[in-house]
């Protein structure tokens, strides 16, 4: 993949730009990993000074709905909230994902193509009304431990149909790391911007402690019961490394 000056340029600039809050924040949690963070957390929106006052770079918000039954407070993300953490300096990237194993909406891959049509236009409709970057992508969430066979018969289905929504460039998946490498090789995810990457948002979760070469966010801390994350403004949260440049952040993608 060829890349101009300018976009070199930008891209230094942007990843200068999320590597200095860490640097700002040293003493935060997010300087443990030595690398920028971006958080993410359904139960309710956190006050862009308490993300900053933690060391993170931004966060990976949702474009859908809450579930029945649930009322989660950052689903989906707000114009006025997400102008809140532009101003604080903060990145934003947009996810996806409604249903769940074992919830009260199944999980949404398992919808095939008519699925993916319905969940891509849902989800373009909520990242544009927040203003999303109109060529940023949106990462569809595999949250399951899925076998080649599901991903063949399943998930691919439910891909080719968010990409004849949103088209495959601002398409992106998170997952463990085989989804992320079958979605890439079926070619139903975009490419970052950065040289070598896709827009695959890795989980550690069904990842064997390996990690996506080509991945631009990896899941490194998954808050649960039994191994709470780190509290964020009185909530607990998930940390993600960002691992390139160009990881699907709205402001590098206007």
């Amino acid at each position: 993949m060829q890349v101009s000056r300018r976009d070199a340029l930008r891209y230094a600039a942007t990843l200068s730009g999320i590597a200095g809050l860490g640097a700002a924040a040293a003493s935060g949690s997010a300087a443990a990993a030595g690398r920028p963070t971006l958080i993410d957390y359904a139960m309710r929106q956190i006050p862009a000074q308490d993300i900053r006052a933690a060391g993170h770079a931004g966060v990976i918000n949702y474009v859908s709905t809450s579930r029945p039954g649930s009322s989660f407070g950052a689903k989906p993300i707000t114009l006025p909230y997400a102008r809140s953490l532009n101003a604080a300096g903060l990145v934003i990237v947009s996810n996806y994902q409604y249903g769940k194993p074992g919830g009260t909406a199944p999980s949404d891959f398992t919808r095939g193509y008519a699925g993916g049509v319905d969940d891509a236009r849902t989800g373009w409709h909520h990242h544009i009304a927040a203003g999303g970057g109109r060529s940023a992508p949106i990462f569809f969430s595999v949250d399951d431990d899925i076998d080649r066979q599901a991903w063949l018969n399943t998930v691919l289905p439910w891909f080719r149909g968010i990409n004849s929504v949103i088209g495959v460039q601002r398409t992106g998946i998170y997952g463990g790391i085989k989804a992320c490498q079958w979605a890439a090789a079926d070619g139903v995810i975009g490419r970052s911007g950065s040289p070598g990457h896709v827009w695959a948002w890795q989980t550690r979760s069904w990842s064997n402690g390996q990690i996506y070469p080509a991945a631009v966010l990896y899941q490194r801390i998954i808050d649960t019961a039994s191994n709470p994350g780190p509290v964020v403004g009185g909530i607990r949260v998930d940390v993600n490394d960002v691992l390139a440049q160009d990881c699907g952040q709205w402001n590098f993608h206007p």
